[in-house]
Order: C-alpha cells, then sequence, then structure tokens
C-alpha cells in the first residue's frame, strides 16, 4: 500500500494487530467478551467504502469474505456481524464480529455495551496465532 498510511489512534488503542491482507490490515479488537476483527484498508483518506477504486471495492468484499470465514472457523459463532460505520472513528474500517445467543448484547448492538474486558496475554497471543494462521491458509 502506500506510505502515508497511518491508522486512526483510537483504533490502534484498541486493538491489537493480527497481519496483512492485500488491501487490509487485520486487527483484533481487545474485548474478550466478543470476537471481532476489524479490517482497515491500508490507503490514506479513506473515509467511505465508495471512497475506493472498483478493484479495491472488490478486494475489500473478498476480505470481508475471507475474515467471515476465519471467524466462523475460529469462534463459531451464532451470527457474524459486518458493518463500516463510522461515526467516531472517520477512517474506513469495517468490523466483522461474531455473535452468540447467550452473548451479553444478544441481540442488539455490541457498539456501546457494557464494558471491555481486556484479553489475557496468554488468551490474546493464542487466538492472534490461530487466526493468523487460519487468514494465511484462506
Amino acid at each position: 500500500m502506500t506510505s502515508d498510511f497511518t491508522l486512526d489512534s483510537r483504533l490502534s488503542a484498541d486493538t491489537i494487530p493480527i497481519g496483512d491482507l492485500s488491501l487490509s490490515s487485520v486487527l483484533l479488537l481487545n474485548d474478550a467478551r466478543f470476537p471481532w476483527f476489524v479490517l482497515v484498508p491500508r490507503l490514506p483518506g479513506l473515509t467511505e467504502i465508495t471512497d475506493l477504486s472498483d478493484a479495491q471495492a472488490i478486494t475489500l468484499m473478498e476480505e470481508i469474505r475471507v475474515a467471515s470465514a476465519v471467524m466462523t472457523t475460529l469462534s463459531k459463532p451464532d451470527k457474524v456481524n459486518i458493518g463500516a460505520l463510522g461515526n467516531i472513528v472517520p477512517q474506513l474500517h469495517v468490523h466483522v464480529i461474531g455473535r452468540f445467543l447467550s452473548d451479553p448484547a444478544w441481540p442488539g448492538p455490541v457498539w456501546g455495551h457494557g464494558t471491555k474486558t481486556p484479553y489475557p496475554h496468554h488468551a490474546a497471543t493464542a487466538l492472534i496465532e490461530r487466526a493468523a494462521s487460519l487468514f494465511a491458509a484462506a
């Protein structure tokens, strides 16, 4: 991608890097209550999916599909939610969230629900290694 790309500081503070796909960085939201990936296209100045070229948009959609498949294999959720809101962090990013009938926010949205529970270091490390291997195999 370009050297002008900088990850928004709020995304950086709330996530743990997993790795890079061809267009997007893959991050793990550091909240053990919900399995949650964030895909961030590594291009500067993007706020909307419509800011992408046609080819970039196709690539992002394929990366969302891959992330959803990895989420399904990794966590076996009842539902995978996908969203690109940008109301708080305007930098283009896509959430891929594993949802369970038993999760604390079900059936409502996860945003703003309760207090984040950071992963213990060992759990985050194991989850990231497993996710990275699944992304590499996809």
